[in-house]
């Protein structure tokens, strides 16, 4: 998983109410050691900040299955929802649940549905 934490994205001053750190420590304390969860400068879509990636696995990206991006992740309900959808296996192998597809930025790789 890739969050973004850049000019917008883990930003006080556009998210008052979000505690960015807490969030990105409350993701790689949920996934990790199964899922790396790492940072990265802005990805360019700062108008749907906080933005994060979920990357398939390995098999499943060799099966066709390409990254889903997430934008507007600022309740702790829905990182809720997206460490739960990644512990069942993420792009290419678990459905994507009905209240993650709002999140979902339109236009980028969206490997969402089940493989097989």
């Amino acid at each position: 998983m890739t969050v973004c934490r850049d000019c917008c994205c883990g930003s006080a001053a556009k998210h008052p109410g979000v505690d960015h750190t807490a969030q990105l420590d409350g993701l790689r304390a949920a996934l990790a050691p199964r899922h790396r969860v790492r940072t990265s400068l802005c990805l360019d879509v700062c108008e749907q900040s906080n933005v994060l990636v979920v990357h398939p696995a390995r098999a499943a990206r060799r099966a066709g299955a390409r990254p889903v991006w997430f934008g507007l992740v600022l309740a702790e309900e829905i990182v809720a929802d997206v460490v739960r959808w990644v512990d069942a296996g993420g792009p290419g192998v678990a459905e994507l649940p009905a209240t993650l597809e709002l999140s979902v930025i339109p236009g980028r790789a969206v490997g969402s549905a089940a493989i097989g």
